[in-house]
C-alpha cells in the first residue's frame, strides 16, 4: 500500500482509467437489457411530474389528493381520446398520403435543378448543378425508404408499445399518489442538508425546462400550423404540428423548419422560399419574445454542451434520454456551481477564522 501511495500521480489515473471505463461499459449493458423498463420509468416520471400541477390546483379546492389524481388522470386520457378519434386518423392520412407523393415531389425538384442548370448556361454563369440532380434523388430516395421502414417496424411493434402504453398510465398513477415517499426513501441517503439542496435543484430543473418547453412547442406548434394553413401549405397540420413537437428539443424547430421547407421546395419552389421565410420570422419572434420570459436561463448551459448532452442522452437510453438529457445537464452542472460556492463561502469562513485570533 505504500508503494502504491508513492506512485505518481499519472500512474494513478493510468490505473483508474481503464477501471472507469470497464464500469462504464458494464454500466451500458444491464441499461440496454432493461432499456424498455427504463424508458417506461422515465416517461411515467415525466408525466407524474407534468400532472402534478393540476393535482395541486385541485386540492387548492378541498378535493383530496387521491381523488384529484383520478380526476387529472381521467381527463387527461380523455383528451387523449379525443385527440385520437379526431386528429390522429388525419394526421395518419396525411402522412400516408405525403409518402405517396414524395416521389412525384423529387421528380419535380430534379427537374426544377436542371431547368436552373440550363438557365445558367443559356447565361454562361459559372454554375454547375449537374451532379446534383442525382445526388439529391438518391439520396432523397434513400431516406424515403429509411422512412417506410420505420414506418413499418412502428407498426408491427404497435402491440409492444400499446403494453408499454398501458404500464406507464398505471405507473404514473402510482407515481402521483406515492411519489413523495419514493423521493424521500431516494435521498435519505444523502446527509439532510445536502439532501434538501438536492431536492430542491432537481425539481427546479425540471420544472422550469419541462413546463417551459412544453408551453413553448404548444405557442409554437399553434402559430406554425395557422401560418402553414393561409399559406396553403400541403398537409399544413402535419407539418406544423410536426414543428411543435420537435420545439420540445432545443434546436428541433430550426431543423425542422429547413426539412419542411426543403420538402415544399422540391414541390413548388417560391412556395417553399415564402415558407422558409414566414416560418423563420414566427420562430424568430417567439424566440426572442417570449422563450426569455417562459426559460430565460434555466439551465445556463452553453448551447454546446446542450447539444451534447442531447448525443449522448440519444446515444445512452434513446427516447428516454432526448426527454432528460438536458434537465439532467442543468441539474449537474447547478449542483457543481452549488457545491462550489458553498466550498469557497466555507473557505472565506475558515480565513476570517483564522485572521481573528491573530489580530486578538
Amino acid at each position: 500500500m505504500r508503494r502504491l501511495t508513492k506512485l505518481p500521480p499519472w500512474w494513478t489515473y493510468g490505473l483508474l482509467f481503464p477501471l472507469a471505463v470497464l464500469n462504464c461499459w458494464l454500466a451500458l449493458l444491464v441499461f440496454e437489457y432493461f432499456r424498455a423498463l427504463i424508458t417506461v420509468l422515465v416517461v411515467a416520471t415525466v408525466f407524474s411530474f407534468l400532472l402534478d400541477y393540476p393535482v395541486r390546483f385541485l386540492r387548492r379546492y378541498g378535493l383530496k389528493r387521491d381523488r384529484a389524481v383520478l380526476a387529472v388522470l381521467f381527463l387527461t386520457l380523455l383528451i387523449l381520446v379525443v385527440l385520437g378519434v379526431t386528429l390522429a386518423p388525419i394526421l395518419l392520412n396525411q402522412i400516408t398520403e405525403l409518402a405517396t407523393r414524395l416521389p412525384s415531389w423529387i421528380v419535380s425538384g430534379t427537374e426544377q435543378i436542371e431547368a436552373f442548370h440550363k438557365w445558367a448556361e443559356n447565361r454562361r454563369l459559372p454554375i454547375d448543378v449537374s451532379g446534383l440532380t442525382t445526388q439529391l434523388s438518391d439520396r432523397l430516395s434513400t431516406q424515403l425508404q429509411s422512412l417506410t421502414g420505420e414506418i413499418l417496424k412502428f407498426g408491427l411493434g404497435a402491440a409492444d408499445s400499446l403494453v408499454n402504453f398501458l404500464l406507464t398510465i398505471v405507473l404514473t398513477f402510482y407515481l402521483l399518489l406515492h411519489g413523495d415517499r419514493l423521493w424521500e426513501g431516494l435521498f435519505k441517503w444523502f446527509p439532510s442538508k445536502l439532501s434538501l439542496q438536492l431536492r430542491q435543484l432537481l425539481a427546479r430543473s425540471f420544472h422550469n425546462y419541462f413546463v417551459g418547453q412544453a408551453t413553448l412547442a404548444g405557442l409554437m406548434g399553434l402559430s406554425m400550423t395557422v401560418a402553414f394553413l393561409i399559406l396553403r401549405v400541403p398537409f399544413g397540420l402535419l407539418f406544423g404540428l410536426g414543428v411543435g413537437v420537435m420545439t420540445m428539443i432545443p434546436f428541433g424547430a430550426p431543423f425542422s423548419i429547413c426539412v419542411v421547407s426543403l420538402l415544399i421546395t422540391l414541390n413548388n419552389f417560391w412556395l417553399g422560399v415564402t415558407l422558409l421565410a414566414v416560418a423563420t420570422v414566427i420562430e424568430q419572434v417567439i424566440e426572442s419574445g417570449v422563450a426569455p420570459r417562459l426559460l430565460g436561463g434555466f439551465i445556463g448551459l452553453n448551447p454546446v454542451w446542450i447539444l451534447v448532452s442531447l448525443l449522448i442522452g440519444v446515444k445512452v437510453a434513446g427516447i428516454a434520454g432526448l426527454l432528460v438529457a438536458v434537465p439532467m445537464a442543468g441539474f449537474i452542472k447547478n449542483t457543481v456551481d452549488t457545491w462550489e460556492t458553498s466550498k469557497n463561502k466555507s473557505m472565506e469562513m475558515d480565513a476570517i477564522s483564522s485572521i481573528e485570533p491573530a489580530e486578538l
